[in-house]
């Protein structure tokens, strides 16, 4: 299913085998369906605030950590970066509508997928740009005892966010291993674009609606339809990865 995907990772890469001993998940659009609920809000705070961003762009900006976005709107519209009391002021205001959206939901086949790979003996950690601690509280009740907090990377701990690699640099560190002994799974073109830079075979998943040419030419390895795909296929991706494994 993947052996032509690893076979191309191998040779750009350099590394003579793929020991996939840690899966790096990001969590907006991958383990719950919030990105409409943050694209929203998004639009609305930032023009709250006199920035422009819409909802197709928070999608495009996906991954970033709050900060990140403001800057990135603020250099463009305003030619400067923004200062540290409007960046606490439209974040703020941004969860403030996210919360009220309501509850995102789990995304469909994400617990199916998690449960396959913590069954195949893989440790799993968390690498996401996000702050929003309404979602980050209900990792533990939507998928509960697979994100321990000490194997979690999120916007507080990171000092550059995506598309920068030390996101998932980190979670390399956390996670005890080296960059051909992980996967990345991401929906974002700025993740995607992470994973790669830290030299991991990076799995897309297109759960929104970007193009896959959005993810492709970031340098996705492989990109995939939905989560549910994903879980339903994990069998046949794992029996490939262990084809390429040093034992």
């Amino acid at each position: 299913m993947l052996e032509n995907n690893i076979s191309e990772y191998l040779s750009k890469s350099g590394h003579k085998s793929l020991n996939v001993r840690a899966m790096l998940f990001d969590m907006d659009g991958v383990l719950f369906d919030s990105m409409p609920f943050h694209a929203r809000s998004w639009h609305q705070a930032a023009g709250e605030f006199g920035l422009e961003i819409s909802e197709a762009q928070a999608y495009m900006n996906e991954g970033r950590t709050g900060a990140g976005t403001i800057n990135e709107l603020a250099m463009k519209q305003w030619g400067r970066e923004a200062t540290e009391k409007e960046v606490e002021d439209i974040y703020k205001r941004k969860a403030e509508i996210f919360v009220a959206c309501g509850n995102a939901e789990p995304m469909r086949g994400a617990a199916q997928l998690l449960d396959g790979i913590r069954k195949s003996g893989l440790k799993i950690v968390l690498v996401t740009g996000s702050g929003q601690r309404s979602l980050l509280d209900k990792l533990n009740h939507s998928y509960p005892g697979i994100f321990a907090p000490e194997n979690m990377v999120t916007a507080f701990d990171v000092k550059y966010g995506k598309p920068n690699p030390e996101p998932y640099l980190m979670g390399l560190k956390k996670a005890g291993v080296k960059a051909n002994e992980a996967v990345v799974v991401e929906n974002a073109p700025l993740g995607v674009r992470a994973g790669v830079a830290a030299g991991i075979f990076t799995i897309a998943v297109n759960t929104g609606p970007l193009p896959d040419e959005a993810l492709g030419k970031e340098g996705a390895n492989v990109i995939f339809p939905s989560m549910q795909y994903f879980a339903e296929h994990w069998d046949e991706v794992s029996a490939d990865f262990n084809k390429f494994s040093l034992q």
